[in-house]
């Protein structure tokens, strides 16, 4: 059973590794054969971040969002992004009304929980500015009020990687704001013939009876918070962001904003493993999704050149 930082009550630390493996068990059930994208994704929800899914489309990125909300009880919503969805459709609006004479605020999807941007890159890059402000500070400012979103909201974002007729690639000040892009790819084949003998049965996925909180959220999310990151790692984690400014191959390297998302993800990932601190082991584990999303590079092989900055920087010894 999973075992959580040191400096938490035995019986919260116990409630914490009980509900991450409810978690996993519950997230495991709809997206079959993927243990090691659901760990990361798990990783991301806990350290607070946002999520791009770069993949093709049939591959189960809706039924996850779905089911990460489902898990928490949670609000979710869709947006499916098209190229006459406008802003005040994804935050809402002022309308005003005739009887009372006053406006009245329509929410829109962004007061959720859960918000599945689905295929976020074919609508236009000022509908795509509406979400900045959302992902950033969890606030919208409309009509020039600032309303607060939830404290849990969490986006999941869909892009077709290949096709590319019609779309609006995101822009860096907004892929900045995502903490890692994963692909999914195709199940294996023994979770394919799962699949087809689950929707032969006419049965739909299992359904746990146990579901968690937001409150059992936000506990988790405190644990990550909690995790200790000694000066040691931390100076490997600032050698890796300034090595990757200065790789020949790279053009944008991390921000101070991708560092501090490296290292919650990190810290994540760590309490994921059982500890409750961050070794270089964790930097690296995380590093592919967390510098894929931010990184520009000149040339396709990212994966390569993240791999490169990684080998040309000395691990701290302890």
């Amino acid at each position: 059973m999973t075992t959580l930082p040191q400096n938490a009550g035995s019986q919260s630390r116990l409630a914490t590794a009980q509900a991450l493996e409810l978690l996993r068990r519950r997230l495991n059930e709809v997206l079959l054969g993927k243990q090691d994208r659901i760990e990361l994704v798990i990783a991301c929800l806990l350290a607070g971040g946002h999520l791009l899914l770069d993949d093709l489309p049939g591959l189960g990125k809706t039924t996850l969002a779905k089911a990460i909300a489902e898990c928490f009880g949670a609000k979710f919503a869709r947006i499916q992004c098209t190229p006459d969805l406008l802003p005040a459709d994804v935050t809402g609006f002022n309308l005003f009304n005739q009887k009372t004479r006053e406006f009245e605020f329509h929410a829109g999807p962004v007061f959720a929980d859960i918000l599945l941007a689905d295929e976020i890159n074919r609508t236009t890059p000022r509908t795509q500015s509406a979400l900045f402000e959302a992902m950033a500070e969890r606030q919208v400012t409309i009509d020039g009020a600032a309303k607060q979103l939830s404290a849990s909201f969490f986006v999941i974002a869909t892009q077709n990687p290949i096709d590319s007729h019609g779309a609006y690639p995101l822009p860096e000040a907004q892929l900045d704001r995502f903490a890692m892009r994963l692909e999914i790819g195709y199940p294996s084949r023994e979770a394919q013939l799962s699949i087809l003998n689950r929707k032969q049965r006419n049965t739909s996925e299992p359904k746990d009876s146990k579901s968690l909180t937001s409150d059992e959220l936000e506990s988790l999310q405190q644990y990550v918070d909690d995790c200790h990151v000694s000066s040691e790692v931390q100076e490997y984690l600032v050698a890796l962001c300034e090595q990757s400014r200065t790789h020949e191959k790279v053009v944008l390297g991390v921000s101070p904003r991708g560092m501090l998302i490296w290292q919650q993800v990190a810290k994540a990932w760590a309490v994921l493993q059982d500890r409750g601190f961050v070794t270089p082991d964790d930097i690296q584990e995380v590093a592919n999704p967390v510098l894929s999303v931010r990184l520009g590079v000149r040339s396709r092989s990212i994966d390569a050149i993240i791999e490169s900055i990684i080998q040309s920087v000395e691990v701290p010894s302890f």
